[in-house]
């Protein structure tokens, strides 16, 4: 017989870690089941780390809603939990005449966003600020900033578990089904069990379609199929060559390739994207170098392209397809009629940014449950 349980969160991811914090603050007996041996170890951990301001995202879709919101609640969390960050401030490039008109455009749909310290500037100005960048106008961001994902983890979980949470790693959801009073789910790993969840949040990331799929009483028809977008990163040997963030003006279905430092000052490019059908493979393609190089000269031209080494991929579970603008999907029982269960997905950038506001939603929407 399935031992049962308030409220499980599958996926201890940042979403997942923060969701869980948010149900346990609540008073919630909360669960977290992770297939990984390590919490954050897919899209949480490979990624920029970077704190978006909330510029670009399509104003009315829900991650316009939460940007602003998330990316305060964050600065306030890693100020209170002193998790290291830096309002190091971003920099978002116009690197050829045509593109200089669109500036207004990108600061007036940021500010429907309600980011509302943007300026517009002109190439001397940004010069003056980043003496190695080349542009011919740019959008000052001063609330971007960076953070150390693996510390803002770690704080969300010690929270969860002084609220009396727990985490339970190498514990992949298999399957499940949905009954009159809750969800029972088959948990494998070493040691297989049965649990049953009075209230199931999925927050498996890359994989909560399959995860949902696998749930037998969850509609297909409402489940999506995630699309897999991956983004390569080289890093920067010697010197960072700015203080700032350093962007190009962002695509439909990217930010396109740009520049960050991490918190010990290493320079990085990256992400580039392409759609790939794996969501495991995380390798890196050397002979992109120059394709990276050539992506920065645009903003960067002193860029010395030998100093660049293979760094890290990550993958970005997408709902949208290639040059289409995606958004994040919380499906619950208003979409899909399974009163016990709420499903997270398609939460790519910027998740890392909002994922205490994507938490305090979800926690709203489980409220709303009556569960």
């Amino acid at each position: 017989m399935a031992e049962t349980v308030d409220a499980i969160v599958i996926g201890a991811g940042v979403i997942g870690l923060a969701t869980a914090r948010a149900l346990a603050r609540a008073g919630r007996e909360v669960i977290i089941l992770e297939k990984n041996g390590a919490f954050g170890e897919e899209t949480s951990s490979r990624n920029s780390e970077v704190i978006h301001a909330g510029i670009q995202y399509q104003p009315g879709g829900v991650r316009a809603s939460l940007a602003v919101r998330g990316r305060d609640m964050l600065y306030d969390f890693c100020a209170a939990h002193h998790v290291n960050h830096a309002r190091c401030g971003k920099l978002l490039v116009a690197t050829n005449p045509d593109d200089v008109h669109k500036l207004a455009a990108l600061k007036a749909r940021a500010e429907k966003n309600g980011v509302d310290d943007l300026n517009i500037i002109g190439a001397k100005e940004a010069k003056a600020l980043e003496p190695g960048i080349a542009c011919y106008g740019a959008i000052l961001s001063p609330s971007s900033g960076i953070v150390d994902s693996h510390g803002l983890m770690l704080a969300l979980l010690g929270e969860v578990e002084n609220a009396g949470g727990v985490l339970v790693l190498s514990s992949p959801v298999t399957g499940g089904r949905v009954q009159a009073d809750g969800v029972e789910i088959d948990v494998g790993g070493a040691d297989p069990m049965k649990l049953k969840a009075r209230t199931l949040v999925n927050c498996a990331g890359l994989w909560s379609d399959r995860v949902a799929r696998s749930i037998e009483g969850v509609p297909e028809d409402t489940i999506p199929h995630l699309k897999y977008g991956k983004g390569q990163y080289f890093t920067y040997a010697g010197k960072a060559p700015f203080t700032r963030l350093i962007y190009p003006l962002p695509q439909a279905d990217s930010q396109g390739v740009h520049y960050t430092r991490d918190l010990g000052g290493q320079g990085k490019l990256g992400p580039d994207i392409s759609f790939v059908n794996s969501n495991t493979d995380y390798s890196v393609d050397e002979t992109r170098r120059e394709a990276f190089a050539a992506a920065a000269r645009r903003f960067w031209p002193d860029i010395d392209a030998g100093k660049l080494q293979p760094g890290y991929a990550g993958i970005r579970p997408k709902l949208k397809g290639p040059g289409e603008e995606g958004d994040f999907l919380f499906s619950d029982p208003a979409r899909h009629g399974v009163p016990f269960y709420l499903g997270l997905y398609g939460f790519e950038s910027p998740g890392l940014t909002t994922s205490l506001a994507v938490a305090e939603r979800a926690a709203a929407l489980v409220a709303a449950m009556g569960r």
